[in-house]
């Protein structure tokens, strides 16, 4: 088997790690290893020691198992960290008033053309369309808690309950009302 140098670094980058289950999934792993870790967060785990090759195999199986996969290049890691990303401004609530491209072009600090193209060949999907995913998620989840539609659309940036309502019954094949009832 041929080593890889990254494989041994102390800090390893995981692909699909969204949200706080996925660290807790990523630390329950660890720790049937019994591998020392300082830190594991969404895409990521600092490692108190470096592994071993076999170490680093069976951890790769494992989190293979339940989804995820070890980064290897930087254009993986730079697409791991545009989707977490969008995540924490989807669930961060906050008013941000930046188009998309111009706040993740601010956050990278690279051209927003460059993130684009090497988001779609790692995705195989455009930025705009995996927004559209996560943002039907999001009014989903705050479907679930009885929000009305105004708050969502408020909270998510839509410029209407219109357009929420279209964006949601494209991606889901039902309105916001009808996926309220089939929950309900």
């Amino acid at each position: 088997m041929t080593i890889i140098p990254y494989l041994y670094f102390m800090q390893i980058n995981i692909k699909n790690m969204v949200c706080p289950r996925c660290v807790m999934a990523v630390e329950q792993i660890l720790d049937k290893m019994n591998v020392p870790f300082d830190e594991v967060s969404i895409g990521s785990v600092k490692l108190k020691k470096p592994l071993t090759e076999e170490e680093m195999i069976v951890f790769d199986q494992e989190l293979q198992l339940i989804g995820f996969e070890i980064l290897k290049e930087r254009k993986q890691k730079l697409v791991e960290d545009i989707k977490i990303s969008l995540q924490e401004l989807i669930n961060s609530g906050t008013d941000n008033m930046l188009k998309t491209s111009s706040y993740l072009s601010e956050r990278f600090n690279l051209e927003y053309s460059y993130l684009s193209n090497a988001f779609s060949d790692i995705q195989g999907e455009s930025i705009e369309k995996y927004l559209i995913k996560i943002k039907v998620e999001k009014v989903k989840e705050l479907l679930g808690y009885e929000s009305s539609l105004v708050e969502i659309a408020s909270q998510l940036r839509y410029s209407s309950i219109a357009h929420l309502s279209n964006q949601f019954k494209k991606t889901t094949g039902l309105s916001p009302s009808e996926y309220r009832k089939q929950i309900a």
